[in-house]
């Protein structure tokens, strides 16, 4: 790795190559920056990136003012357009938000005001026999149908988000673990690989996903109460053995700690249930318990009665870069640049959930303009 070992430092050293890291990267390098991406694994996208439920979202749970909701409804816009531009597989589908239950139809409500206040403005509320006419296996009280909700390849995205950045003369590292960042007010920062290699560098992105509280606790210059508490929420997902009966996503309302037990499709139409939520200490812990397939029977038969029995199979798990915990609200993204910390060409990114796979462009963007470059 000496290779990496450079008499000038490099513009901006961004940690991590998942999607928010290789957007960030790309954004960078196209406004004319030298950009290395250091990467951990040895393949882009293997963490966060690689086990999520790849949903465009609409941007209508979060509160009113914050980074998710603002940066997913502007980053939902860019996200379609690049991808149309790109050629990379996405499909608007559309979802239904169901009221499972009578009680259940005022909160619906409650989420297409909030999500109005939001900028979000092309949310029906149906009623049930509206909602049964779009999706016939449905069994509801009433729905919010969300048209501007789809799907997208995120393996794709992330290799056409590579593929620009390396046009522009940016490089991405693999196998290039950081150990350690030297902070200096002067933005000459140095960058220890876990091999001993030093990497110069004006300005440092840690976009490191479930590692990046860890990992700024090494950072040498950073004072320690602007690392927040990292949490763990584990997602596992079931898949559906034959074809499922719709053609939209199918979401129940939200659930502490995440969006419930949801139907998705993926581009080639396996329907797949989850995430469900599941508070973990062990980050790298990606096994699916096939019990927890037993409750989540019960939740899906709340919207799909007809459900059979015997047809869902344990399939792949993601976990949650929290920064809130058990039985707290929900964060926000917390985005940290110099105007925070004090810490020139220095740019923290803890806690990029859901939505942050529909927000990325958006908060790369973010990123730039915090650092200044235009």
């Amino acid at each position: 790795m000496s290779t990496l070992s450079l008499p000038e430092p490099v513009d901006v050293v961004v940690i991590g190559a998942g999607v928010v890291g290789l957007a960030v990267a790309r954004a960078l390098a196209l406004a004319g920056r030298e950009v290395w991406v250091l990467e951990s694994e040895c393949r882009i996208g293997s963490g966060i990136s690689a086990r999520n439920s790849e949903v465009i979202h609409a941007g209508i749970y979060y509160p009113q003012g914050s980074l998710k909701a603002r940066l997913c409804l502007q980053g939902k816009q860019m996200l379609y357009a690049y991808c149309a531009q790109r050629g990379v597989a996405h499909r608007r589908c559309g979802k239904l938000l169901v009221a499972t239950g009578l009680a259940q139809m005022a909160e619906l409500q409650q989420v297409q005001a909030r999500a109005l206040a939001n900028g979000v403005d092309d949310l029906q509320l149906l009623s049930a026999a509206e909602a049964i006419a779009l999706e016939p296996a449905l069994q509801c009280h009433g729905a919010l149908h969300s048209p501007s909700t789809g799907i997208v390849d995120s393996h794709g995205l992330m290799l056409a988000l590579q593929g620009d950045l390396e046009n522009e003369g940016s490089q991405v590292a693999l196998k290039t673990a950081v150990e350690r960042v030297a902070l200096s007010q002067t933005s000459r920062h140095q960058v220890w690989t876990q091999d001993g290699t030093c990497l110069a560098a004006r300005a440092v992105v840690n976009a490191a996903g479930l590692s990046a509280p860890a990992l700024a606790r090494r950072f040498e210059g950073l004072t320690a109460h602007y690392v927040p508490q990292p949490f763990f929420a584990k997602g596992n997902y079931f898949s559906l053995a034959g074809k499922a009966p719709f053609q939209r996503l199918i979401y129940p309302l939200p659930e502490p700690g995440g969006l419930g037990v949801h139907l998705t499709l993926d581009l080639g139409g396996q329907a797949k249930f989850g995430p469900d939520v599941q508070w973990v200490s062990d980050a790298t812990d990606y096994a699916v318990d096939p019990a927890r397939g037993t409750a989540f029977y019960a939740e899906v038969r709340k919207y799909w009665p007809a459900l059979p029995d015997g047809v869902l199979q344990a399939d792949y798990c993601g976990i949650r870069p929290k920064i809130s915990g058990p039985g707290e609200a929900n964060a926000d993204f917390c985005v940290q640049g110099p105007q925070t910390h004090g810490v020139p060409g220095l740019v923290n990114l803890f806690g990029i959930e859901s939505p942050g796979l529909t927000s990325v462009l958006a908060l790369a963007e973010m990123v730039k303009h915090m650092l200044q470059y235009k």
